[in-house]
This record gives C-alpha cells, structure tokens and sequence, in this order.
C-alpha cells in the first residue's frame, strides 16, 4: 500500500463515525418485554398484556423494517481496530444478561401466583420464549469471544433456554460444517422448517456431545467430566430450573420447560432461514471450498439489525467469524433475503409459502443449476 493510500484510508477511519451506535441499545428493550407486561397486566387486568412479545416483534419490527428500509453501508477497515476495542458495543451485549434473567422470573412469579387463565399463561411463555430465544443471539456473539468472562457469559445466557450444548456446536461443528450436507444446522433445498426442526435438534446435540467427548479424550480425560463445556452449560439450566421449582413449585418447572422448546425453536427457524439451499462446493481433492460469503443467505433490513447485533450479515460472520458484530459487512455477491428476519421466520413457518418465494432465489443464485444447491446426501 503506498504512503497515499494508507494516508487516505486513516483519514476516512478519523472522519467516519458508527452513525447507529447510539441505537445499538435498542435490542435492550427486548428483555424488558415480560416487565412490560407485566406492568401491563397489573395497570388494566388484562391478560393480552402478556401479548406484548408477539405484538412487537412479529407485527412492528417488520413494519419498521419495512418503513426504514436497509443499510448498505460498511465501515472502513481502518475503523474496525477502533470498533473492536470499543468497550461501549461489548457493555450492549453483557447487559442483555441481567434483564434476560429479571424478565424471565418476572413471568415464572406471575405464573406460579396462579391468577391467570390461559390466554396470560400463553402469552406468558411466548413472551419468555421470545427473551430467551433471542437470548441465545446473545450467547452465540459472547461465545465466539477468547476471553474467559464472555465465554462464561455465554453459558449463562442459554441457561433459560436449556440448549447449552449450542455453545460447542455452533463454535466448532455448525462454523465447520456449514452448508455442507453434513451439517445439522444447514437446511436443505425443499426441506421443510418442520422436517429440518427435529433434524437439527437431534444432529446438534449428538454434534456436541461428540465434539466435546472428542476434546477431552485428547486430554486423556473422560467424556463425564467437570471440564466437560456442554454439562457445565447444562449444569447452569439444572441450578435455574430447580431453584424457581424450590422457590415458586412445579408450575414454575413446567412453565420454564414449554418456553424453553419454544425459544430453542426459535434459534432453529433463524437456522433454517440462514442457510437454506446453500451449499460449499468440493475441489478436486474432495474438499469443501472456503466459506464465502456467498454460503449464508444475508440481510440488511436496519432495525432488524440493530435489534440482533447484525446477526443478519450472517454472510460476513460465517466468512469471518471473529469480526465485531458492529463491524459486519455487506457484500454484493451474497445472497439477500427479501425481508428480515421477523418476517421471513413467519414464512418459514408456512412451507408452501416458504417455497414459493425462496426456491426461486436458490435457483436464481445458482444460475439456474440446481445441482449445486444443498439437497443433503
């Protein structure tokens, strides 16, 4: 790079400024939902307070996706050490935990007092699935960290929702494996998300257990042990779950149980919506090419973004997974989803529908070629 070149590229890291940095604490309000309605429920009695999660986001962060519209623009690379190192974008994610938690027991309380019927248990557990659910966004950010606090933080996070093995799997199988047949968190061409949902469950779980067993037989340890990562992540559910049944009863246990399923579902849609159809091609030697960005279905819808630390540049993560959320790119080649997020989980929920408006996209994408596309083995 000549002396010119580096000059200019410093003065546009000097001159340019994150101009959504001050919404990044939007996706905070996100674990406030169960306070809300409860605050809700208590100011008029009505049980649709505990309604607010599906309100908000299935109904306004896609209208406000579709309103605000996308956000092409990228930092330039000589901002992102800058951006790394700015504590303020970590501080966003960490604080997510504490409001996770304080939501979550908020609703197992109301639940346990037994005055509601089932249309506030309902929107109980949906509101509570919907926190924790996007909780293990929280946990896949902190997890991809090299320290020992974030790590730990990640662990943590997914205690709510019972899936703590999504820490070694995701790490180290699904950043392995993806959109390669041979891996469970990868959709496939005219799967549906209801044949890709228990798929993914079973897969991913026996992934961990093998990836961590594996890890501790190198150290001549067995797979039963307290350094094993996947029973200590575990271990965290089996503290929260027994200590709100100690404290609050079995209908405590049950409810975390439901919205558990329920926010686990919800990270495999965000999966199955990810990747669908996508596949890395094998070289000559039979081995699968690089991730590209071109391997993860992307999206720039802004609030969307904001709300999830641009887990939907899912293209630049895969391609690059230790870059900053807040420094993720927009490339020209990925491939670009329609909607965000909200919208297009709702979708998948619809396999007709799915299909209709995605199968032609993964066709498209593949110039027509179907046979590059991801159909499993």
């Amino acid at each position: 790079m000549s002396t010119a070149t580096r000059n200019s590229a410093l003065n546009d890291a000097f001159s340019w400024q994150d101009s959504k940095k001050p919404f990044w604490a939007m996706g905070l309000l996100v674990p406030m939902l169960p306070v809300a309605a409860s605050l809700l429920f208590m100011a008029t009695g009505s049980e649709l307070s505990w309604w607010i999660a599906p309100f908000v986001l299935y109904l306004i962060v896609p209208l406000l996706d579709y309103f605000v519209g996308t956000d092409r623009s990228n930092p330039p690379e000589a901002a992102v050490k800058s951006l790394a190192e700015d504590r303020y974008y970590r501080h966003i994610v960490y604080a997510y935990i504490p409001l996770q938690f304080t939501g979550t027991l908020v609703a197992v309380a109301f639940i346990a007092e037994g005055s509601m019927g089932w249309l506030g248990i309902a929107g109980a557990i949906l509101n509570c699935a919907y926190v924790n659910g996007i909780g293990i966004n929280t946990a896949h950010e902190l997890g991809h960290k090299r320290e020992a606090l974030p790590r730990f933080l990640a662990k943590l996070t997914l205690a709510p929702v019972a899936y703590g093995h999504f820490f070694v799997e995701h790490n180290f199988g699904h950043h392995r494996r993806v959109a390669t047949p041979e891996d469970p968190a990868s959709s496939r061409y005219n799967e549906s998300f209801w044949r890709f949902l228990p798929r993914t469950v079973i897969g991913s779980l026996q992934s961990a257990w093998e990836i961590e067993s594996q890890r501790l037989a190198r150290k001549d340890l067995p797979a039963f042990h307290w350094r094993n990562e996947v029973l200590q992540a575990w271990a965290m559910t089996v503290v929260l779950f027994t200590g709100c049944t100690l404290i609050w009863g079995w209908a405590a246990l049950a409810f975390l149980v439901v919205q558990a399923a329920l926010g686990a579902s919800l990270l495999e849609v965000i999966n199955y919506v990810e990747h669908y159809g996508l596949k890395r091609q094998k070289d000559s030697n039979g081995r699968y090419e690089r991730c590209q960005p071109r391997h993860s279905w992307n999206s720039n819808h802004t609030i969307t973004n904001v709300l999830l630390y641009q887990l939907q540049r899912h293209s630049d993560h895969h391609a690059n997974p230790t870059r900053p959320y807040q420094a993720l790119r927009h490339f020209e080649d990925s491939p670009q989803l329609p909607s965000g997020y909200a919208s297009m989980m709702m979708l998948a929920y619809v396999p007709p529908l799915w299909f209709r408006v995605m199968n032609p996209r993964v066709k498209a994408h593949y110039n027509g070629d179907l046979s590059l596309a991801n159909h499993g083995h």
